[in-house]
């Protein structure tokens, strides 16, 4: 009778463990039975952001909210810019909008709007519109409202482990500054405290001018560190545990 409890125990045992290895998908993740476009696409995809932007460490995927600029160039006309030591904030109260999910096409696609602040250090050497700058200090920037839609290309394929996948085969993206962008620009000018408030405050004024000019590239990094972020995540999950469909033919 000892043996037989023992053994039912451990099978139980190994039975749990099995459950709990074989589920890879996080809890907050809700498949749908849905292909195109439904509710259910969009409301999962909002209920999965604030926990999936925070990271998981067990399967290798990073946190996007808060996530770190170490060090970025800004490639601008008559201007060298620096940002470094940056943190991006905000991802995790992004609002979806529309989410279309073309599993035979491969094609995916998402859009949504975020309130997002970028904290860091910076430096300038150069002109920027009519002022020349020479600057360096604290930098802060502040998106309300940024508008954007991902459209991207998927494929489907097996790991090692005959697993089936999600893939990333290529992306682009269009985005809307919104309804605002604020600069607040520390020591835009060393020599001159006066200068620097003036020419914050003509930035300021004409913000959708030097955001157009200043901002993409940052644009630009944080799009491709969450498509890099997602292609982790696909990696790590299979498919079955994120789609209630059958791969098509």
């Amino acid at each position: 009778m000892r043996s037989y409890m023992c053994s039912a125990i451990l099978s139980f045992l190994l039975f749990c463990l099995w459950n709990v290895e074989a589920k890879l998908a996080p809890d907050f993740i809700h498949p749908c039975n849905h292909t195109g476009w439904s509710e259910c696409l969009v409301k999962s995809t909002q209920e999965a952001i604030p926990d999936f932007v925070k990271g998981m460490p067990n399967l290798g995927v990073p946190s996007l909210d808060p996530f770190v600029i170490e060090k970025l160039a800004i490639p601008l006309n008559g201007l060298k810019v620096t940002f470094y030591e940056g943190k991006v904030t905000g991802f995790r109260k992004c609002i979806v909008d529309n989410v279309i999910s073309e599993l035979e096409k491969r094609h995916f696609v998402l859009q949504f709007h975020c309130n997002l602040t970028i904290k860091g250090r910076y430096d300038a050497v150069g002109r920027i519109l009519l002022f020349p700058i020479n600057g360096e200090g604290d930098a802060k920037i502040k998106l309300t409202n940024l508008r954007m839609t991902v459209d991207i290309n998927t494929k489907y394929y097996k790991d090692k482990k005959g697993a089936n996948h999600f893939g990333l085969k290529n992306y682009k993206y269009s985005f809307d500054y919104g309804d605002r962008v604020s600069f607040d620009l520390q020591n835009l000018f060393k020599e001159s405290k006066q200068l620097s408030d003036t020419v914050l405050a003509f930035l300021n004024d004409n913000w959708r001018m030097v955001a157009e000019e200043f901002g993409k590239p940052i644009v630009d990094y944080a799009v491709d560190l969450a498509i890099r972020t997602i292609e982790k995540f696909f990696s790590a999950v299979p498919y079955e545990e994120l789609v209630n469909i059958p791969i098509p033919q």
